[in-house]
């Protein structure tokens, strides 16, 4: 036998393999997680899944936080409802954080496309000339306009304007994903414009700006595929600019993330930021008075 087929064997004869609801619930006990309502447990498990709910049981076994070498020992008096409600919490907070995150990204897509179509206003698709925008935005154009395309107003705009390589910005740009946008900001020739946009949302440093607006877009990311929250790590440091008390340790987590979105949401609404600001900081202090405490408490409250 080949190495190559060595390899496919033995990778076989250790591949985990599918287990029943009961078989899960028998192995949580078996490592120590207290079940004391096992129909409960079913259900949840049935709706929420095991593998999902992993990532919250995680935080209670013995080796947290080292993801080598585990044995998947839960500490003493885990129980299934302790996992649960940090799966609650951070279903919570991806409800909260998703409604400001959508407010900001329409106030920023909407910015973008005024100030820069106003500019130009004889160029109706001014994200397609090479005059205005980077060559490395423009080769990646007719792909993303190709998704772009196949909605129904963007459908229509052709039809009726046969010619028309692109529809104009205002239309266009609605549908192109957050991502594309700081993209496009970003490639803008005319720093200026880059900084008038900037500046709209209390932002005076274009460093500091897309810095945040990175952090915005991998918290976005995050709430819009359903993961973990709670032990968020940010690849890139978040550059603070104006935000006051954000600690060195916070650049990097979920705490420095909300500090962004609270500072950027008062250049758009302070009564939007009030509310977040509230919402947020009623949900932590509901999760610091639970045994989840322990494991949020890296997340500050915000201050108005």
């Amino acid at each position: 036998m080949e190495a190559g087929e060595c390899r496919r064997v033995f990778s076989f004869l250790f591949m985990k393999t599918a287990t029943t609801i009961a078989e899960q619930i028998a192995q949580l006990e078996q490592r120590g997680m207290v079940i004391t309502d096992k129909a409960k447990a079913e259900e949840v498990l049935a709706d929420i899944g095991y593998y999902r709910l992993g990532f919250y049981w995680f935080p209670f076994e013995n080796k947290y936080p080292n993801k080598h070498n585990r044995d998947h020992i839960f500490s003493s008096g885990t129980t299934f409802e302790d996992a649960l409600s940090l799966y609650y919490f951070d279903h919570d907070l991806r409800g909260i954080l998703t409604i400001y995150l959508h407010r900001i990204e329409i106030h920023l897509r909407t910015t973008l496309i005024y100030i820069v179509s106003n500019y130009y206003k004889s160029n109706p698709t001014w994200f397609a000339d090479r005059r205005i925008v980077a060559a490395d935005f423009l080769r990646m154009l007719p792909g993303l306009y190709s998704d772009i395309r196949k909605n129904d107003a963007i459908k229509h705009h052709h039809h009726k304007y046969r010619n028309d390589i692109y529809a104009p910005a205002w239309k266009t740009l609605e549908y192109m994903t957050f991502g594309s946008i700081l993209y496009l900001i970003e490639s803008l020739k005319h720093v200026d414009l880059q900084q008038e946009i900037a500046l709209s949302m209390g932002i005076s440093n274009l460093k500091v700006f897309h810095s945040q607006m990175q952090t915005l877009r991998v918290i976005r990311n995050v709430c819009a595929h359903g993961h973990n929250l709670f032990d968020l790590k940010l690849a890139q440091s978040i550059k603070p600019g104006k935000i006051k008390g954000m600690e060195k340790g916070q650049r990097n987590s979920l705490a420095g993330g909300l500090m962004v979105i609270a500072s950027i949401l008062s250049s758009i609404s302070s009564n939007r930021q009030h509310e977040f600001i509230d919402r947020v900081n009623g949900l932590l202090d509901n999760a610091n008075h639970q045994p989840i405490g322990r494991f949020i408490s890296h997340i500050t409250p915000l201050s108005h």
